[in-house]
């Protein structure tokens, strides 16, 4: 998963690509756990594109999105936000959330 800049997003948004984008914060440590669950679904759903914002440097993102906490997956179908998600639960759950986007 690799680190967005802000025009990587907006850019992303434009094209209308479906995508999710992973919002975390590095001392949190539910995030820790979030991260390494996100990798092993991705790594399984290899045709995904993803990509992570450290939320301490993006406040207008969390602006925007009306974001409550960290760890967030905001996913997004044909450039537009279809749904956030705070509880993360298990791999097999995000395998089942992200199924659609690939």
């Amino acid at each position: 998963m690799k680190e967005w800049a802000e025009e990587e997003l907006n850019l992303s948004i434009q094209w209308k690509q479906s995508f999710c984008l992973f919002l975390y914060t590095p001392m949190c440590g539910t995030c820790q756990v979030a991260t390494k669950m996100l990798t092993v679904t991705l790594e399984v759903q290899p045709g995904i594109k993803c990509g992570k914002m450290n939320l301490n440097y993006m406040k207008n993102i969390a602006s925007q999105y009306e974001i409550e906490s960290v760890p967030c997956l905001l996913i997004f179908k044909n450039g537009k936000l279809e749904k956030k998600i705070y509880a993360f639960h298990s791999v097999p759950y995000l395998f089942e959330e992200l199924k659609g986007i690939s």
